[in-house]
């Protein structure tokens, strides 16, 4: 599931196990409520939020087995993964992924949720696997690629080529932020990024205000009107 770790002004959110941290409605549960107990803290707008994960995956998406043997539960997912980044959108403090494994389709989408993605080089890669699992992309999915990939010719290699896209090349497609040789490399640099993001001080809910106006298009999404019916599996053949 996932852990929780307070170094003074630096949240620290990893999913824990060595498993591919599929985003199933338990993970989602246990992610939602662990935002909601950072947001509760008194010193939640002072802080930064650092989201990492234990062994080769950051998360390899929606749990499609059980997405396959009970549909209805695609959309319980959809909708869970939607307040979960609305969650993060919302919050009053900067946010961090430290991406030390694989992170595809709605896994991808979670990485890129966060304000700054930091990722290690010698393993992993963002992948956003719909078109090779002929899975239809919901259109909110699209506004965080929009809000998050500014470039035009790395959003069509991101979704219409299903690149598998590594650290180096994240960084030079403006997705990532900087890489580094390897997990334990990634996650000190996002705490020690963090402690600069505290030092440089500021109000949490100024941020997340400014944030929530950034990132206008994906929050319609999120929390608007439901996209029903837009995330029906028609092959579970995955490619990783």
């Amino acid at each position: 599931m996932c852990s929780l770790e307070k170094r003074d002004r630096l949240f620290i959110l990893k999913l824990t196990g060595d498993g591919e941290h599929r985003l199933n409605p338990n993970l989602l549960d246990s992610l939602r409520s662990t935002i909601n107990q950072i947001r509760s803290d008194p010193s939640s707008s002072q802080s930064v939020l650092i989201t990492t994960s234990d062994g080769k995956f950051f998360s390899n998406g929606y749990d499609l087995a059980l997405a396959e043997s009970n549909p209805s539960l695609s959309v319980v997912m959809d909708a869970k993964l939607r307040s979960l980044v609305a969650d993060l959108i919302s919050l009053p403090m900067p946010t961090i992924a430290a991406v030390t494994g694989h992170a595809s389709a709605a896994g991808c989408i979670l990485a890129m949720s966060h304000d700054y993605v930091l990722m290690r080089r010698d393993r992993g890669f963002l992948y956003m696997s719909e078109l090779d699992i002929e899975l239809i992309v919901p259109a909110w999915f699209m506004a965080v690629i929009r809000g998050k990939i500014g470039s035009p010719a790395a959003r069509r290699d991101v979704m219409l080529t299903a690149a598998k896209v590594t650290a180096d090349v994240g960084v030079k497609m403006g997705i990532v932020d900087s890489a580094y040789g390897s997990a334990t490399e990634t996650v000190e640099a996002a705490i020690k990024l963090g402690e600069e993001i505290v030092q440089r001080g500021g109000d949490g809910h100024v941020y997340g205000k400014m944030r929530e106006s950034l990132l206008r298009e994906v929050l319609i999404h999120t929390i608007g009107e439901y996209e029903s019916g837009s995330s029906v599996v028609r092959s579970t053949g995955s490619k990783l």
